[in-house]
């Protein structure tokens, strides 16, 4: 164990914390839950930056990295929906938890039959998670019908077109993998 695993692993352990948190009666839980949000979306870039720099990346947190993320994203993206009850959110939040599924069904597959390189993250997933991590802040700093949850919103919507283009591009790659040519008769 090293300390990026450590910090990943956290980040699972903030999950039922952040989710208490927010429901709790208190007028203060937006602010905080949005700060156990944010800390969660620092110790995610953390964690890599030390992989990387100490030379301590390992299997076992190459796995859990993404699952971590996938978490705390679909967990606060819930709870969002369930807080705001509004067809303006759940729209997008709900395009962005299906590609998140549906992406890490393909890198599964991909990774079974050796072309998991194809599907490697790509720039414009980067961009996607950070205009969606600011977006969730958002809107759990700021209570629904905040001028702020309304910005919020808008760039969750960004961060949900990102997310469809991310797929296309994802699909595209992995579009030789999924519909291979078959050999014409002889």
């Amino acid at each position: 164990m090293n300390l990026p695993n450590l910090l990943t692993l956290s980040r699972i352990v903030m999950i039922p914390v952040f989710v208490v948190v927010f429901f709790l009666p208190v007028g203060w839980s937006y602010v905080v839950s949005a700060a156990i949000f944010a800390l969660a979306g620092i110790t995610d870039w953390l964690d890599g930056y030390l992989a990387r720099k100490l030379n301590q990346s390992t299997p076992f947190g190459a796995f859990l990295d993404p699952v971590a993320d996938k978490l705390m994203v679909a967990v606060a993206l819930a709870v969002l929906i369930q807080e705001y009850a509004v067809l303006l959110l759940t729209i997008p939040a709900t395009v962005i938890i299906g590609r998140e599924i549906v992406i890490s069904a393909l890198r599964e597959w991909m990774a079974e039959i050796g072309s998991r390189a194809s599907v490697a993250v790509s720039y414009i997933g980067k961009v996607k998670t950070t205009a969606q991590m600011i977006a969730i802040v958002g809107l759990l700093a700021f209570p629904p019908g905040v001028f702020w949850a309304y910005v919020a919103i808008g760039l969750l919507y960004l961060a949900a077109a990102l997310t469809l283009w991310s797929m296309g591009l994802y699909l595209k790659a992995a579009w030789p993998d999924l519909f291979p040519k078959q050999d014409s008769p002889r």
